[in-house]
């Protein structure tokens, strides 16, 4: 570590207040609450067979090369923070500013404007009736995000429960869909599928490798609270490649499933899982109102336990970017002396999402038209952060050779480059598709209503995503420049590693 890049005094002095207890176990489940997502499965199967053939290829040539570059790069560099201090340390405090806001931001704006929707159309869908835009919309809406924040405000010996949780009945419900679509397809047959509808095309790789990026991505996103790990060297890679297997499986299995039993045309972004849910619990007979329901709460809890999952993460790396002096002066850089959580970034972090949730309001468009939107927004400032973090993964490798690598990727440091670029390379697609829908697809002669498609006019939606990434950048230059005096005051040694955890305590 250079004395440019040494941790700040603040920084320092927060690192010390983290509480060590986050398991392997504890790590895995994390992961796959927050990154296995239900509510993009029916948004991915809008583009019919051909979804599941581009995440099949995705989970090839893009999950295995982003899994093991991160594996190594997370177990070597366990500073808390993650992503963060992995771009600092290879290009710099201002560079790092702009990938931690981006990633940061995603959460409070998937949580308010994507996931409090999606969980509202569920309850007045299938519990009680909300009419849009009244009081009780709003007031589940706000409850609903305000949960997930406080969730990440408690102690993460208490709070890592709602994440774990929602992430063992994620993958119970997941189970039992898939199990249920298996009776549905014996007894009523399935919707018909040739082998030539799962054929690939421009317009479906344009279409979809964005939410699939956006679905994939996220497994080294553990790092950031790297400093409360009980062994991070040892649990990261075993982490990332296990919960990186699960998603592949939580997401291609159920995606054919939905195409078994949903008619392309009649599956919606923001509906389409329980759609296919409502659809194949009819072989449950009159039991199956009462599991739908039933289906419907759970949905709801693995979606909070999400979003709680998202802030528990994200908020903890912005916390130690503004104790690096690299957002504010400061005051979002202090943990709590007791809890050990940054309840001030998790307090703006619950604000900022209320704010995005009270824009979407006012979209124009239906529930789904405004999801659609809300959750490419997210997307977009998600994988573009990843233009930083992917390239300070590879110069991390060659700039510090010295640094001990507890999993090391056994190839060339050329060849992990190729690693590397490879992931980029989607990236970029992914990241000029979210923030341009519809050029490339012009650009190669294909048709492309963009109101048909989004709901919105073209001009509305540009106008909310890249005034979005404008404020941003315009927030991180102002919170960059007024970090100036905490980073004048660098600490004077780099905090040691503590001591390792019993090694009864570590099995636990």
């Amino acid at each position: 570590m250079t004395q440019t890049n040494r941790p700040t005094e603040l920084a320092a002095e927060q690192q010390a207040l983290l509480h060590k207890t986050l398991g392997r176990f504890d790590i895995i489940f994390l992961l796959i609450a927050a990154v296995v997502g239900l509510e993009t499965l029916g948004q991915v199967s809008l583009f019919g067979a051909e979804a599941f053939t581009w995440a099949l290829v995705l989970a090839v040539f893009f999950l295995v090369p982003y899994g093991l570059i991160f594996a190594e790069t997370g177990a070597a560099f366990s500073e808390e923070g993650g992503a963060y201090t992995w771009v600092r340390d290879a290009f710099g405090r201002p560079a790092a500013a702009v990938a931690a806001i981006l990633t940061w931001i995603t959460q409070p704006v998937w949580v308010g404007g994507s996931m409090a929707f999606i969980a509202a159309e569920t309850f007045s869908t299938y519990l009680t009736p909300l009419e849009e835009g009244s009081f009780g919309d709003y007031l589940f809406k706000i409850v609903f995000i305000w949960i997930t924040v406080l969730a990440a405000v408690v102690s993460l010996r208490k709070g890592k429960w709602l994440p774990t949780s929602g992430a063992l009945l994620k993958i119970g419900l997941l189970a039992f869909f898939v199990l249920t679509t298996g009776v549905y397809a014996a007894q009523n047959g399935v919707v018909g599928l040739s082998l030539g509808d799962f054929s690939p095309t421009l317009l479906g790789l344009f279409g979809s490798v964005p939410i699939l990026l956006f679905a994939y991505l996220g497994f080294e996103s553990g790092n950031s609270a790297a400093g409360e790990m009980k062994n991070p060297a040892r649990d990261v890679p075993v982490s990332i490649f296990r919960s990186c297997a699960t998603a592949a499986v939580c997401y291609l299995i159920p995606i054919f499933a939905i195409l078994l039993v949903v008619p392309s045309d009649d599956i919606t972004g923001i509906g389409g899982f329980l759609d296919a849910v409502g659809t194949v619990y009819s072989v449950y007979g009159g039991a199956a109102d009462a599991l739908l329901k039933i289906t419907a709460v759970v949905f709801i809890y693995i979606l909070m336990s999400q979003g709680a999952s998202w802030m528990i993460i994200s908020d903890r790396m912005q916390a130690m970017t503004a104790a690096d002096g690299s957002f504010f002066g400061g005051f979002f850089g202090r943990f709590h002396a007791g809890l050990g959580t940054p309840v001030r970034v998790n307090m703006l972090s619950g604000v900022v999402g209320t704010a995005f949730m009270l824009a979407a309001m006012q979209m124009t468009g239906s529930g789904a038209d405004v999801f659609g939107v809300v959750l490419t927004i997210s997307i977009s400032t998600f994988l573009l952060s990843y233009l930083l973090v992917i390239p300070a993964a590879i110069r991390l490798r060659t700039l510090y050779p010295e640094r001990e690598r507890p999993f090391r990727v056994p190839v060339s440091d050329r060849q992990f480059a190729v690693l590397g670029w490879t992931a980029f390379a989607w990236v970029l697609l992914g990241s000029w598709v979210a923030v341009f829908p519809g050029t490339l697809e012009r650009l190669f002669g294909e048709d492309y209503p963009f109101t048909e498609y989004w709901g919105v006019s073209q001009t509305t939606f540009e106008v909310f995503t890249l005034g979005t990434l404008a404020f941003l950048l315009a927030l991180c230059a102002l919170g960059y420049v007024l970090g100036a005096p905490v980073r004048a005051s660098g600490a004077t040694i780099t905090p040691s590693v503590p001591p390792a955890e019993p090694a009864e305590e570590i099995a636990r």
